[in-house]
């Protein structure tokens, strides 16, 4: 090991910080694995509803919207009661609601369950993001690029399982039983993430003035130009991971158990990227990380319709993976830019914002799919992650850090 890297893995551990750490990063693992194998089975479930890609997009939509919904109130939350509240609440909420859409007897129902798991799941990233920001300041892209790192893999490795398993098993049985693995760290997060004492009692503004400080926080030059520019990525991503299974299965004709591979590779090589998007931010600032990532993503999402086969498949999904690179640099970004005072409530309304208008990707691409432009849509989302990489390039550096 280097001096430096000895250096970045004392600053994630000591004084309980590496339980904390690895506690974050397992509930974000299982929850963000959660979220992402319901399209891994997406053809499934189409099938035994009975309804087209429009209504499969629909059902993302509403699963992501509602995640979004809950962004504000949890950054709120966040600042009145402390992240452990958060953090558990949010992972046994979420078990209830996997079982609620397992069990699902109808389409309408279904859509009822995608709400309730988003809700429930809307709760924990805000929160994450406080707790990790605040714990480690020294090294906030580091910790929360391996956090997110840490989802990718659960997002590899949930509907990689539930793509080898659901002709034999089912797509019901698979969703309902992320209730254990969900209730198991939800007990962990409660036991190892510290309760921070708040001081909004009595000393807590008029929601009025509270709002006004959000509105005056959220508006930051720095923060809109990020915030533009991330809002364009995750609506792209949205889009391509809700019916990229789909796409192959349907369209590329490749067996699922492939399919589910190919995507499983998607979230591995992201969650590389992830880590290494988060240390690169720290050493040599957020710009150059951001613009080369979705400068790559350009040209790896505008490819997806003209190639075919297995081995040209597996270069593009590793390659759409350096996408993820770019979370980290903005949440980080973001969450530093913001005043400590309304600093939770800001970042929750923030990511309101942005998945509201994001979760709209998958209705997209299903719309558009079912009118025989499978194949545009993938040419219409390479154009707007160009006009993302052009946003990113007018970010500004931050300033007062050693970037």
């Amino acid at each position: 090991m280097t001096a430096g890297e000895g250096s970045v893995a004392s600053r994630l551990r000591g004084d309980g910080r590496g339980w904390i750490l690895l506690t974050v990063a397992v509930g974000w693992l299982v929850l963000t694995g959660g979220q992402f194998l319901v399209p891994a089975v997406l053809p499934q479930v189409k099938q035994s509803f009975g309804i087209g890609n429009t209504g499969g997009g629909l059902a993302i939509t509403v699963l992501w919207a509602t995640y979004g919904l809950t962004q504000t109130p949890a950054g709120l939350l966040s600042d009145r009661f402390g992240e452990r509240r958060l953090l558990a609440g949010s992972l046994f909420l979420s078990a209830g609601s996997v079982v609620a859409l397992g069990a699902a007897p109808a389409y309408l129902a279904f859509l009822a369950g995608c709400a309730a798991f988003g809700l429930a799941g809307g709760l924990y990233a805000p929160a994450r993001g406080m707790l990790l920001s605040r714990t480690f300041p020294a090294a906030d892209g580091t910790a929360i690029g391996l956090t997110l790192a840490a989802g990718s893999l659960g997002s590899a490795i949930l509907p990689f399982l539930a793509g080898t398993l659901v002709e034999t098993t089912g797509w019901r049985p698979l969703v309902a039983g992320l209730l254990v693995p969900l209730v198991v760290v939800g007990a962990l997060a409660g036991w190892t993430v510290p309760q921070r004492e708040h001081t909004a009692d009595p000393d807590v503004p008029p929601l009025g003035e509270l709002a006004a400080d959000v509105l005056r926080a959220v508006r930051i030059g720095r923060v809109t130009v990020m915030i533009t520019a991330l809002t364009l990525t995750v609506f792209v991503f949205q889009g391509l991971s809700a019916f990229l299974v789909t796409y192959l299965v349907d369209v590329e004709r490749f067996d699922q158990r492939v399919a589910a591979g190919l995507f499983a590779l998607v979230f591995v090589s992201g969650a590389a990227c992830q880590v290494g998007g988060g240390v690169a931010a720290d050493r040599i600032g957020e710009r150059a990380v951001a613009v080369t990532a979705a400068g790559i993503g350009v040209l790896t999402v505008g490819a997806v319709p003209f190639v075919d086969g297995l081995v040209p498949f597996v270069a593009i999904s590793v390659l759409l993976g350096t996408q993820f690179a770019l979370w980290p640099v903005s949440n980080a970004y973001i969450i530093d830019a913001l005043p400590e005072s309304v600093r939770g409530t800001a970042w929750g309304s923030l990511r309101t914002a942005f998945f509201l208008v994001a979760a709209t990707g998958p209705t997209v691409v299903g719309a558009l799919a079912d009118r025989g432009l499978f194949d545009e849509t993938f040419l219409l989302l390479a154009g707007v992650t160009a006009v993302a990489a052009v946003v990113f390039a007018f970010v500004p550096s931050r300033t007062g850090t050693t970037h």
